[in-house]
């Protein structure tokens, strides 16, 4: 008689989760799925060149392959009649030597006006090179690769397989990573010397004082991004409201730079951070007792005193939860640089961006999406950790 009833019951719970677990699975699981398939399969060259893998079987790897090795892939490029295909494929091997952008479109005109042509040095010296050839067997033997997962912290492989540094000069991605990093790191610190402050007069005060300072923090949540990050755009030009102040009262002599430079960037996301540092601090304070400061202060403590030694231990966990949400939402910021910053500012969601819509290479963005995402996990997981403990406490 009871199971009835408890059945009906978990029919009706998962009915009442399953638009939550839809939306869940189309929007964010499978674009994760997607976004990690795409940075380690690499089908492009497989499909273009489906019989020069076979017949680079057995090669040295030195000097230029046999005719017999020649011959398919000149039989494979002339097979390639989808320009897309031939766009791709021409991307892919490219990024790894380069130089095969205008060899792939030289040698596809030869091997087409000359359909026995199967002696591709006399097209172009440069198929004697090893380097070429390695490049094609290497992308042609294999749907699934580390390239881009590699290239991503400018690490790649050499001819023996092994792990090296990717040559200098040729990718700055692991240099993106660091200033993302460093970045992420100056605004969180900002956030802490403004937000702790500023919630500490927030927990001290009471009625329409404390409602009116909430409000002022919770006040850029309410608004676009694009909108504040285009209204500080304006404020810190050189006629902007900052520099006009300055002037205007004779502490400068001229327009301080704080556009198109790092300046600029951490005061804008300083900004549009700060409520995730405020809030996070605010809801601690406004647990500890309030008679702790006087309690110390009536046994001989000096206010400074008393508040490194009592109420700063006592809001840390506020404030590392504060900083771990500020820093993991710092990582992926890309409005605010690209608007802001200068060409030696952007981060790497900037790297993403480009990858993606520009070179359209989506191995690599999603390769750096991957970094991203791993980072930002481990973030979370401990900031998951701290909140558990701050709820046991």
């Amino acid at each position: 008689m009871t199971r009835q009833p408890r059945l009906s019951k978990r029919i009706t719970s998962f009915a009442l989760i399953a638009p939550l677990a839809l939306f869940l699975a189309f929007f964010f699981v499978a674009p994760l799925v997607t976004m990690m398939k795409t940075a380690v399969s690499d089908p492009v060259a497989s499909i273009a060149l489906p019989t020069v893998s076979a017949a680079l079987d057995g090669w040295d790897r030195e000097g230029a392959p046999p005719v017999e090795a020649q011959q398919a892939l000149a039989n494979d490029i002339r097979n390639v009649s989808n320009d897309e295909l031939f766009g791709d494929l021409v991307r892919r091997l490219n990024s790894a030597k380069s130089g095969f952008r205008t060899l792939m479109t030289k040698t596809r005109n030869a091997v087409i006006e000359d359909p026995n042509l199967s002696d591709l040095v006399s097209v172009d010296r440069r198929w004697s090179d090893p380097g070429f050839w390695v490049a094609v067997q290497d992308a042609a033997g294999a749907s699934l690769t580390d390239r881009n997962l590699l290239a991503a912290v400018d690490l790649q492989r050499d001819a023996n397989g092994d792990i090296i540094d990717a040559p200098e000069g040729t990718s700055a991605n692991r240099t993106t990573l660091f200033r993302t990093m460093i970045m992420a790191g100056i605004v969180t610190l900002c956030c802490i010397a403004v937000g702790l402050p500023f919630a500490m007069v927030a927990a001290s005060t009471t009625g329409w004082k404390r409602q009116l300072l909430l409000g002022a923090v919770l006040l850029p949540l309410w608004t676009s991004l694009l909108v504040r990050t285009a209204a500080w755009y304006i404020i810190l030009q050189d006629n902007g409201l900052i520099n006009l102040t300055l002037q205007t009262l004779g502490l400068t002599n001229g327009p301080v730079p704080l556009i198109f430079n790092r300046l600029g960037v951490v005061i804008a996301m300083t900004h549009v951070l700060l409520p995730f540092m405020v809030l996070p601090i605010f809801s601690v304070l406004i647990g500890i007792p309030k008679n702790l400061m006087p309690a110390a202060a009536s046994l001989g403590a000096h206010p400074i005193r008393a508040f490194l030694l009592v109420l700063l231990p006592l809001s840390l966990r506020g404030v590392v939860s504060g900083a771990l949400l500020v820093f993991m939402s710092a990582l992926g910021y890309y409005i605010t640089p690209a608007l802001i910053g200068g060409a030696k500012d952007q981060m790497i969601s900037s790297v993403i961006a480009y990858y993606a819509t520009g070179a359209a290479n989506w191995g690599m963005a999603g390769a750096l999406g991957i970094v991203l995402l791993a980072a930002t996990m481990i973030l979370y997981v401990v900031y998951l950790r701290l909140s558990s403990e701050e709820v046991r406490t």
